[in-house]
């Protein structure tokens, strides 16, 4: 098919945990990529989404966690 992906693969980042698109992320929004990180990283769920483009055009999405209440 002519309608391949040919940019660089996205890349997500979880405090230190980076995670690199495979096909199972690939050509999902940022919604359904949350709705299936959660699953293993609970702490998404309401952390600040921060979107940056890398010098060689690579996609960086980093979900920075809120802090809690102690108490």
């Amino acid at each position: 098919m002519s309608d391949q992906n040919t940019s660089q693969p996205r890349i997500f980042k979880i405090g230190a945990t980076r995670i690199v698109e495979d096909a199972s992320l690939a050509g999902r929004d940022l919604d359904e990529v949350k709705a299936i990180l959660q699953r293993s990283y609970p702490e998404i769920a309401h952390a600040t989404v921060r979107e940056t483009t890398l010098e060689d055009g690579t996609k960086l999405t980093e979900w920075l966690a809120q802090p809690g209440k102690k108490g």
